[in-house]
C-alpha cells in the first residue's frame, strides 16, 4: 500500500521548503532544528494555509447560477464543483490543494509545539504556543467543514471525520484513520480552550497576519456557533466587539470615497489598516479572476436574476415594489454591487476579492496568481453573536446587533434599516417559500442543531422568522467569501443544480442529463424541458470528496449516492 503522503506532508518535504530559510539549522538527517523563540515564530508564519476554501464552498452553495452549455466561458473545475461532482482537475482552488495546504499548515504548527515542549515550554513562548494551537485548530476546522458532513450531535459520533494530527510525523510509513466528526470537534475545542488565554498581541510585528486576540476570539465564536455552544459563541464575540460594536465595523464611507474601480476597492476592502479586518490571509488563488470583471469561468457565476430574487431583494428593510425595480435592490447598500452585462456575461459582484499577481520573472511575465483576503472580521463576530442570541431565544439582543449591521451597511435614504421584531415576523410571513419556478430568499430549514435551540422551530414562529432574517443578512455579508455553503449545511437547506436557475434559458444543459439524476419539473411555453437536480438534506455530496491520492493510498472516501 502506498504511503498516504498527501494527508500530512512529511517532515522532509515540509523542511525542504524551510531549508531555504537561513534561520533554520539543518541537521545531518535533513531535519530542521527549531530551538529558539525566533525560529518558532518564523516557522509559525507557515502555519496558515496558502490555499483558500472559498471557491469550493461558494460554488457548492446556492449563490451561483449555471448559464448553460452555450456559454463558452466554462472552467471544468467550476462545472464540477457546481454540480457537486468529485473534482478531477488540479487548480489553485482544487480540494486537493486545500487538503495539502491545510495539512502542511498543521505540520508546521505541530513542529512549533514540539519545539516549544523540547525547550521546556518557557513562559516567553506562551504566546507562540497559543498561536500554534490556534493554527492547528483553524486548519482542522476548515478540513472538517469542507470534507465532512456538518456537525450534527445526533450523528457526529458516526459521521466520517478527517485525520486529526496532534504531533509531528515520526513514523516512516504511518497509517491514518478518519475518526469521526465528533472527535475532530472535541479536539478543536480542546486546542481553543488552551490557546485563547495564551494569545498576546505584542508577540507580532504585524498583528493582522497572525491570530491576534480579536481574530482568535472571532474564530472561536464561529467554532462555538457551529458546535452548538451558543453561550460561548456570545462570550467570545463580546470580547471582540467590546462596548461600542458599531464603531468597529467596516467603514463603507471610506470605501465609497475610493474610485469605483474593483482593483482599488478590493485591495482596500482587505487591508490590514481597516479596523474591522482581524486576520488577513495571502494565498495562491485565481478567485480574483473568477469573482471579478472577467469572462473567465462566467458560465457558472453570480448573475443578476439570482441577485434580485434571492440575495439582494425581498429584504426585510425594503418595500417589495421598490426593490423589484431594475437597480433598486443594488442601491440599498452604502457600497453598491458592481453589475456587468454583455454577450455571455451576466455577473454581479460586491468588490471583495482582489486579483493579485506575483511575478517570479518580470521579464518573461510569469509568476503566480494570488489574493489577499480578510478571513476573520468584526462584522462576522457581530453576526455570530446575533445568530447565537436568536438560537437562545434572546430576540431583543439579536435585534440590537442586526440593527447595528443594517445601520452600518444600508443606505438609509433608500430603505428602512432599523428593524423591529414585528417587521421581521411580518416580512417572513409575507414571503413564499422558495420554489424553482418562483425563487425567493425563504427556504425550508432543517437545522442540524435543532435540539440545542431554546425555542421550538416551527413554520411561522418567531424563531423561524429571525433565522430567515439572519441567514439573509449572512448571505449578503459573506457573498463571494464561501460562508454560505456552511450555512446551507448547518441548516439543512436543500439546493438545486441549476438547470432551472432563475428563469435563465438553460435548456441546452439537458445534454448533461445522462450524468445526473434529474427530475422533470415543467415545460416552457416553447416546449423545452425544465430540469432539477436536488441536493437533499441527507445527500452524501454535502461532504466534498477527499483527494483521489489519499483515497488511493488507503484513506476511506466519502460515500456517494
Amino acid at each position: 500500500m502506498k504511503k498516504i503522503y498527501n494527508i500530512l506532508l512529511t517532515a522532509a518535504l515540509i523542511l525542504v521548503a524551510a531549508s531555504c530559510n537561513e534561520w533554520l539549522n539543518v541537521m545531518p538527517d535533513n531535519r530542521a532544528e527549531v530551538d529558539s523563540v525566533e525560529k518558532v515564530n518564523k516557522l509559525l508564519v507557515s502555519a496558515y494555509p496558502e490555499h483558500h476554501y472559498i471557491l469550493v464552498s461558494e460554488w457548492s452553495s446556492d449563490n451561483v447560477d449555471d448559464f448553460g452549455v452555450a456559454n463558452p466561458n466554462n472552467e471544468r473545475i467550476l462545472e464540477e464543483i457546481y454540480a457537486w461532482k468529485d473534482v478531477t482537475v488540479t487548480d489553485n482552488e482544487a480540494p486537493k490543494n486545500l487538503w495539502e495546504s491545510c495539512y502542511a499548515a498543521i505540520t508546521n504548527a505541530n513542529q512549533a509545539l514540539q519545539s516549544i515542549d523540547d525547550m521546556g515550554n518557557p513562559e516567553e513562548m506562551a504566546a507562540s504556543r497559543g498561536e500554534a494551537l490556534l493554527c492547528r485548530a483553524y486548519a482542522h476546522f476548515t478540513l472538517v467543514n469542507i470534507f465532512c458532513k456538518g456537525y450534527d450531535p445526533a450523528t457526529a459520533d458516526t459521521d466520517l471525520g478527517i485525520p486529526f494530527m496532534d504531533g509531528p510525523e515520526t513514523e516512516l510509513n504511518p497509517k491514518y484513520e478518519r475518526g469521526t466528526v465528533a472527535e475532530v470537534y472535541e479536539k478543536i475545542a480542546a486546542d481553543l480552550e488552551e490557546a485563547l488565554p495564551l494569545i498576546d498581541d505584542s508577540n507580532y510585528a504585524i498583528q493582522k497576519y497572525h491570530f491576534n486576540q480579536k481574530a482568535a476570539y472571532t474564530f472561536a465564536s464561529r467554532f462555538y456557533l457551529f458546535y452548538g455552544e451558543f453561550e460561548k459563541a456570545i462570550e467570545c464575540a463580546n470580547l471582540v466587539l467590546g462596548s461600542a460594536p458599531a464603531e468597529m465595523l467596516r467603514d463603507y464611507a471610506a470605501l465609497k470615497a475610493l474610485p469605483r474601480d474593483e482593483s482599488v476597492v478590493t485591495v482596500q476592502y482587505n487591508s490590514t489598516a481597516s479596523k474591522n479586518n482581524l486576520l488577513v490571509h495571502t494565498g495562491y488563488s485565481s478567485l480574483g479572476l473568477y469573482i471579478g470583471p472577467y469572462y473567465l469561468g462566467k458560465r457558472h457565476t453570480h448573475g443578476h436574476a439570482l441577485m434580485v430574487t434571492e440575495i439582494l431583494n425581498f429584504a426585510p428593510w425594503g418595500e417589495e415594489e421598490a426593490s423589484m425595480k431594475e437597480t433598486a435592490a443594488y442601491n440599498m447598500y452604502k457600497l453598491s454591487p458592481y453589475k456587468y452585462a454583455a454577450a455571455n456575461l451576466d455577473f454581479v459582484m460586491f468588490p471583495r476579492i482582489p486579483y493579485l499577481f506575483e511575478y517570479t520573472d518580470p521579464v518573461a511575465q510569469i509568476g503566480y496568481r494570488r489574493t489577499n483576503l480578510a478571513v476573520l472580521t468584526t462584522d462576522e463576530a457581530l453576526l455570530n453573536r446575533a445568530e447565537a442570541n436568536i438560537l437562545l431565544g434572546n430576540y431583543d439582543a439579536a435585534l440590537q446587533d442586526i440593527n447595528i449591521w443594517t445601520a452600518n451597511t444600508l443606505d438609509a435614504s433608500r430603505c428602512t434599516p432599523k428593524l423591529t421584531k414585528k417587521m421581521i415576523e411580518d416580512w417572513a410571513a409575507g414571503l413564499e417559500y422558495y420554489t424553482s419556478l418562483k425563487p425567493t430568499p425563504k427556504k425550508h430549514l432543517n437545522p442540524l442543531l435543532v435540539d440545542s435551540f431554546a425555542d421550538e422551530l416551527t413554520e411561522g414562529s418567531t424563531l423561524e422568522a429571525f433565522l430567515h432574517a439572519i441567514l439573509y443578512i449572512r448571505r449578503i455579508e459573506f457573498l463571494h467569501m464561501g460562508m454560505r455553503w456552511f450555512d446551507v449545511k448547518r441548516y439543512g437547506i436543500e439546493s438545486e443544480f441549476g438547470f432551472t436557475a432563475h428563469g435563465n434559458e438553460l435548456s441546452s444543459a439537458v445534454n448533461d442529463v445522462s450524468r445526473f439524476p434529474v427530475q422533470l419539473l415543467d415545460f416552457f411555453a416553447e416546449g423545452s424541458f425544465l430540469f432539477l437536480v436536488l441536493l437533499s438534506v441527507d445527500d452524501e455530496r454535502r461532504a466534498i470528496q477527499i483527494p483521489k491520492d489519499v483515497i488511493s493510498a488507503g484513506l476511506q472516501p466519502n460515500p456517494r449516492p
